[in-house]
């Protein structure tokens, strides 16, 4: 089997449910998550099987897991030689407005493209992503168009995107099926790049900015992959994690606070991670 018909088996099972879920069901502790907010699903990375699905096609806000398409597109970007990691990215009087969580830049000064996808991969910096958007197509929104479009592309049938960072807008909308579908999409894609979400913690300005992924500390093999938060979602979380030869890649979204979603996701790589040994 070649490597392309492998993937292309595997975004076949994790788009059709059906057909490729397992049968029993994981023994897990219901969450502390509004029922109006809460998704959640465990893909095995290998073969898209999908090993715990609640609410994994009813449409969310996506918050900061947005970026992790903000990413897709810039290291696109780099691999096609538009920009390369050396390259400085402008800060307009747009992205320096938008609010925290940011880097508090200044219009006018630049940021270093590896310095902006650690601060986007890390700290989740807002005026970051407007920056690397209005680079890469002239403006945050015709960049949205294109993080659509992609999305179509990578199987991502339920999810729009309306800006480069998560903030928050009505018309913003995903499924937690479809950011599994993007996390799987970033490291089947962009191997040479994806140690960057398993970053805790990057130093600018002098100064140690930490991350929010507390999973990559709680789950053993954890190698990333995105946190996210408005008020509007709740505390979203896209995770990974490879040990001992298996692969699982997670999202749970809505948790009503970072703890308890992080709680959730442990508990839920944990089981499925069992569950995949047996299989």
């Amino acid at each position: 089997m070649t490597r392309r018909s492998f993937h292309a088996i595997a975004l076949l099972c994790i788009t059709s449910l059906a057909a490729c879920t397992t049968s029993s069901v994981l023994e897990i502790p219901a969450p502390q998550a509004d029922p109006q907010k809460y998704a959640a699903i465990i893909v095995d990375a290998k073969d898209g099987t999908v090993l715990y699905a609640k609410a994994a096609d009813e449409p969310r806000y996506p918050a900061s897991l947005t970026k992790m398409m903000t990413l897709y597109l810039l290291f696109e970007a780099i691999d096609q030689g538009r920009l390369s990691r050396m390259s400085q990215i402008p800060v307009s009087a747009n992205a320096a407005t938008k609010p925290a969580s940011k880097l508090y830049l200044k219009p006018g000064e630049t940021i270093g493209v590896d310095t902006a996808i650690r601060a986007l991969a890390v700290k989740s910096a807002n005026d970051v992503a407007t920056a690397v958007a209005e680079q890469l197509a002239g403006s945050e929104e015709a960049f949205a168009y294109q993080m659509t479009a992609k999305a179509r592309a990578l199987g991502m049938r339920s999810t729009v995107f309306t800006n480069a960072s998560g903030l928050p807008d009505p018309q913003m909308r995903t499924t937690a099926r479809d950011m599994a579908l993007l996390s799987l999409a970033l490291r089947r894609n962009f191997p040479h790049y994806y140690s960057y979400f398993s970053l805790r913690s990057f130093d600018y300005n002098g100064k140690t900015i930490r991350g929010h992924n507390k999973v990559l500390e709680m789950v053993a093999g954890a190698d990333g992959i995105k946190t996210g938060y408005v008020r509007a979602s709740g505390y979203n979380l896209a995770a990974s994690v490879q040990r001992s030869g298996k692969s699982l890649v997670g999202v749970v979204m809505g948790g009503d606070s970072g703890g308890a979603r992080d709680a959730h996701m442990t508990q839920l790589l944990t089981a499925s991670f069992n569950r995949a040994r047996r299989r």
